[in-house]
Formats: structure tokens, sequence, C-alpha cells
């Protein structure tokens, strides 16, 4: 079964936790054992896992990203918003989480973030799940 969200962004760059929306999902779909896949249909925009108790860990990560990918009077993609897509590639469009009893099967300190490099926009999330 395929699922369809929407994510609401408020800012050019930003993650947004979309752990318990994923979570509800899964109820939706009554997954109690397999692999959940998370894609995100954008060019400029991304799917990760990385720590939710710390927010500054969001911060650093979109730091280290624009270090490492700075606004560029070189690039030549017409919409000016190389950086975007450059980031995207780097982030990636999917993952995919074991689940187990119903649950994800996440560390500790873990959550499943939405990376947008282009908005503010509405996005699309997909989520399938596969039994096994």
């Amino acid at each position: 079964m395929l699922i369809k969200r929407t994510v609401q962004t408020s800012s050019r760059e930003q993650f947004i936790d979309i752990t318990d929306v994923i979570r509800e999902v899964l109820q939706e779909m009554d997954l109690q054992n397999g692999v959940v896949t998370v894609f995100v249909p954008h060019t400029t925009a991304g799917v990760t896992i990385n720590e939710n108790a710390d927010p500054s860990v969001v911060h650093d990560m979109l730091y280290a990203l624009d270090k490492a990918v700075p606004d560029d009077r070189h690039f030549r993609h017409a919409e000016g918003n190389s950086t975007a897509h450059v980031k995207s590639s780097v982030i990636g469009p999917s993952l995919q989480v074991i689940v187990e009893k119903g649950r994800l099967v996440l560390g500790t300190w873990q959550g499943i973030y939405f990376c947008e490099f282009d908005g503010p926009r509405t996005r699309s999330l997909l989520i399938k799940g596969l039994s096994g």
C-alpha cells in the first residue's frame, strides 16, 4: 500500500522531524513486520535519519551543508537554486527503516527528517510498506 502525505515547509532550508507521521502511517497500514520506504519525489528536498534529541544537530547539519555547498556565481541553473539540487542529491530522496511488531526500528536518539532546501513549499512524502 502506497500512502501519500504532505509536508508544509516554512523556510528556505529546514529539517522537519516526520518520525510521528511515519508511525501514524504504519498504524494505518497495519504493517507488523517488514520494511517501510520513505520517498521524497522532489529534486530540491530529501529525507534522512539523524539525532532528534538535541535540536542543535539540525542547525549543525544545515550549517555543514551550507559550508560544503555554498552559493556560487558559477552555477548555471537558470532557476538559481543549484545549491538545493546538490544538497538534495547529497542527502538523498529515500530511506528504508525496518519495522518489527508494528514499530520502527530506530536507535534511541534517531528520528526521520524531511529536508527542505528550496522552500517554503508544500511537499509530497510517499510511504510504502513491505511485509516480511
